[in-house]
């Protein structure tokens, strides 16, 4: 075990102290202790935490890591974890088709606010003569 602590790993693999600390708490990283519980980091545990980010950015939640990082050390997943990984790279696509169609929408409210068209007006109103939800949704 190397004597590399907390704010040196920290510092050379780009996260707060408190990012470290939180993946201990979930079980996805791990270190030594000394006697007045320093935590003490060997030189993989870099490496360790930049693929720990990685896999937090591709949208993945710390429980789905804690399953993942022992197929990535032993170089075998098994088939439900990729089918689980599937599973969240359809829900990711979903979310961003929702968000392109928010965008598509919100990109017409723009278009009418900065080119106003009575006509579109009259298309965007209820029977009520209140504004449809797709402008009450930008209010």
């Amino acid at each position: 075990m190397s004597d590399m602590r907390i704010g040196e790993l920290a510092e050379r693999a780009g996260v707060s102290t408190r990012a470290l600390r939180y993946y201990e708490e979930q079980g996805i990283l791990h270190s030594e202790r000394t006697p007045s519980g320093q935590r003490l980091y060997d030189e993989p545990a870099v490496d360790r935490v930049r693929l720990i980010q990685h896999l937090f950015s591709a949208g993945l939640a710390s429980r789905t890591i804690a399953l993942l990082l022992p197929c990535v050390d032993t170089g075998h997943a098994p088939p439900e974890m990729l089918g689980s990984l599937y599973a969240e790279r359809d829900r990711i696509t979903t979310v961003i088709a929702d968000l392109e169609q928010a965008r598509r929408r919100l990109d017409d409210v723009i278009e009418l606010t900065e080119h106003p068209d009575p006509e579109a007006c009259e298309r965007v109103r209820d029977g009520a003569g209140r504004t449809s939800a797709i402008l009450e949704s930008v209010a």
